[in-house]
């Protein structure tokens, strides 16, 4: 991530969370900054590991305050393990991959025609179930390349 796109990041943040009456402490920002490097949506335990000096209890705190923002988009994983990543509105709109031996979770991308495909199915299922869908996301499970070897 350039120096530009990582301080134009801090400034969204620090808005939303001003807008809210929310201060954005530096372990707030220690998590922005880890959750905008990662790969892919962090569990809790994962971002204290990352995170090497914000106490568990800030860290906590931060995931908590920054998911009520919206900053944060929390998710679960079939076991109900909560993971984190940056908000599609800071981010852009992308998918997962999941391994199904280790858990851990890469953001994948789908070009413009796979999307337009993914459209076209959710737009026919729109029409089959009566549903006005808003929004997707797509996470497909396998085995990541480290638990292959």
């Amino acid at each position: 991530m350039s120096a530009k796109v990582h301080a134009e990041l801090h400034e969204s943040v620090r808005r939303s969370l001003t807008a809210r009456d929310v201060r954005y402490t530096a372990g707030r920002r220690k998590v922005i900054d880890t959750l905008s490097e990662a790969p892919g949506p962090r569990s809790a335990a994962e971002l204290l590991d990352e995170t090497h000096d914000v106490p568990l209890s800030s860290l906590y705190r931060s995931l908590t305050v920054l998911d009520e923002a919206g900053i944060l988009r929390r998710q679960h994983d079939a076991d109900g393990l909560a993971r984190y990543e940056l908000a599609e509105w800071l981010t852009g709109h992308h998918h997962h991959a999941v391994c199904t031996d280790c858990g851990s979770v890469e953001d994948i991308e789908l070009g413009e025609s796979e999307e337009a495909s993914l459209d076209r199915i959710l737009a026919g299922l729109s029409r089959s179930t009566g549903w006005d869908l808003t929004g997707h996301s797509l996470e497909v499970e396998g085995v990541c390349p480290s638990c292959r070897t």
